[in-house]
């Protein structure tokens, strides 16, 4: 019943917004980018929205009740990323007349190649980006409702491919900014219920937690995801054949098994994990697993949130629906503002739950902490209201941040690789949404944090060197951003292998094959530079560059559109990418000699 009344609305909503876009959707322009006629508010509210994702709602929580307060460096690098963005991209992207970041590649260094090597590095950010959101709608609805882990998955894609094939970017962009502000209420109020109703001793525990070491009363642990805990001395629980004494080592829990702990008990270690509340637990810094080297760590994270932000595709076409630059510039400044307001409570969530929740720890589904914490304080009608609310707002977010990312997949596809007009993108949407389907149900063992830090750890070693520099540094070849993007895209993709398939490796060198940001980002910027030099740049780089930088004429003083409008085209699938920058050029040209 929780999950009818808490999915229901949110689908019905979703739903009929963008079945209010259809009648909008004529031209490549108006699916992709809504026109470029989205104000400056009403994007940052679906900027917000839709980068709210699972992980923001339900993961960095999750991550503080399993890996400590540490995990709060992740909200910090999330939105220390838009700051980076608005000094450096967000208003040359705009006004680069681009409406996709291959657009903006080969619009900047007039190579095919370049496009379409920027195309497949989308691809693989949003799939990295999208598993997790359609994975956690399953895993959320079935802890809520019981149902399935599938059927959370399958009304997740369901939803999201029909609003974006009838409404594009349209209808997205209401349904994001929407989505922002039900989440913000349905984020807070519940926070505020719970400070208010456990008491002073319990926010005096959240602050100062006692190690999870012994359980405190009868536990029943439902473990939906397969999971290895280490029995340091002989342990009684229950299970649905009678009670059985465990002897000390390791003890291989499968999916689906439930063991009651009596009260009493010692809590047996999950491998890899830091105990709720331990020393290790409480340290201000990240750590991976039993490797040490917690400041490499925290850095690693950080550049790949605060990079990698840069480059995340689906956020950069949010740009491009802004009137002119400086109003993509305004769209950032009050993003960063929405998102600091957001983040002040994950953590909230993360310190309740590892005082109230910490059995999550043992089950492997610390992700589903903030939505278990209500029944917990309240097992009535009062309780049952707020995991609904909550189910709502976690839903919103798998839908809103899934909607941008199957807009920017098929874009890749039917603008990028295989040039094509709405009917083309409107079927593209859809066949994406089944293949992360098929991605999505064998990915529940998965951490949402760790596919997506990885999406950002991609996109910072290949699209933040290739927008950096080709904003800002007029050196820059076809050859060189080639180069650097295919070494950064093979540096990220080979450590993410290695780290699912390959050899076990121990210490810092762990540390970098899983997180390769530190040196995968010095490498693209480097090879990237060191090509460039080799080379020359072309002839018409200079103007090209100024294009980026020059204010549009009248966005100041009145607002209306900008000239660079013009390079979009009634249908941008059907304009070449060579004659527009030619065009650019001569304008810019022609500006400069007044």
């Amino acid at each position: 019943m929780i999950a009818v009344f808490a999915v229901a609305p949110v689908v019905l909503v979703t739903l009929l917004v963008g079945l209010r876009g259809v009648a909008a959707v004529r031209t490549t322009s108006d699916f992709l980018v809504a026109s470029r006629r989205v104000s400056p508010l009403l994007n940052s509210a679906a900027v917000s929205g839709e980068y709210l994702s699972a992980a923001s709602f339900l993961g960095v929580a999750g991550l503080v009740v399993k890996d400590g307060v540490g995990s709060l460096w992740y909200p910090v690098g999330f939105t220390a990323g838009y700051v980076a963005m608005l000094v450096l991209v967000a208003a040359p992207m705009r006004r680069s007349g681009a409406v996709t970041v291959p657009d903006f590649a080969e619009a900047r260094l007039a190579s095919r190649p370049l496009r379409v090597l920027s195309a497949v590095v989308v691809l693989v950010i949003a799939g990295l980006y999208l598993v997790p959101q359609f994975r956690t709608a399953g895993l959320v609805l079935s802890v809520v409702s019981g149902t399935p882990y599938w059927v959370g998955v399958v009304i997740a894609a369901v939803v999201v491919s029909v609003t974006l094939a009838v409404g594009g970017m349209r209808a997205a962009t209401y349904v994001q900014a929407f989505q922002f502000c039900f989440k913000l209420v349905l984020f807070i109020v519940p926070a505020l219920w719970l400070l208010f109703t456990v008491g002073p001793q319990v926010r005096h525990d959240a602050v100062h937690p006692v190690e999870f070491t012994h359980f405190t009363r009868d536990t029943t642990v439902s473990f939906g995801l397969e999971v290895t805990l280490e029995v340091h001395e002989p342990l009684t629980a229950g299970t649905p054949d009678g009670p059985r004494t465990f002897p000390p080592g390791d003890l291989r829990v499968t999916a689906g098994q439930t063991l009651v702990f009596p009260e009493g008990a010692a809590v047996p270690g999950v491998r890899g994990g830091a105990a709720p509340g331990g020393p290790d637990w409480r340290r201000p810094l990240l750590h991976l697993g039993e490797e040490g080297h917690p400041l490499l760590t925290t850095w690693a994270i950080l550049l790949a949130t605060v990079l990698g932000t840069m480059g995340l595709p689906h956020v950069l076409m949010r740009f491009h629906t802004s009137p002119d630059g400086r109003a993509a510039r305004r769209t950032a400044a009050i993003t960063v503002g929405l998102l600091s307001v957001f983040y002040l409570f994950p953590g909230v969530y993360g310190l309740l739950g590892a005082v109230l929740v910490p059995q999550l720890y043992l089950s492997g589904a610390t992700d589903t902490a903030v939505v278990a914490l209500p029944a917990q304080v309240d097992a009535g009608a009062t309780g049952a209201v707020f995991t609904t609310l909550l189910t709502a707002g976690a839903f919103a977010a798998f839908l809103a941040t899934s909607l941008g990312l199957l807009l920017v997949v098929a874009g890749a596809i039917s603008h990028d690789l295989v040039p094509g007009g709405v009917g083309r993108l409107r079927f593209t949407v859809v066949a994406a949404a089944a293949v992360v389907v098929l991605l999505a149900l064998p990915s529940a063992r998965i951490d949402v944090g760790v596919l997506v830090t990885w999406g950002f750890t991609v996109a910072a070693a290949t699209f933040c060197p290739l927008l950096v520099l080709g904003v800002w540094w007029s050196r820059l070849t076809a050859a060189g951003a080639v180069a650097g993007v295919t070494a950064g895209l093979l540096a990220t993709s080979g450590g993410i292998v290695l780290s699912l398939f390959g050899p076990p490796a121990h210490g810092w060198v762990a540390i970098l094959i899983a997180q390769p940001a530190p040196w995968a980002v010095p490498l693209a910027f480097a090879t990237m530079i060191g090509v460039s030099l080799l080379g020359r740049p072309p002839t018409w780089a200079a103007a090209a560059m100024l294009r980026l930088h020059l204010v549009e004429p009248g966005s100041r003083r009145t607002g209306t559109p900008s000239p660079v409008r013009e390079l979009d085209g009634r249908d941008l699938g059907h304009s070449s990418w060579a004659t527009r920058r030619s065009s650019a050029v001569r304008r810019v040209t022609r500006r400069l000699s007044r």
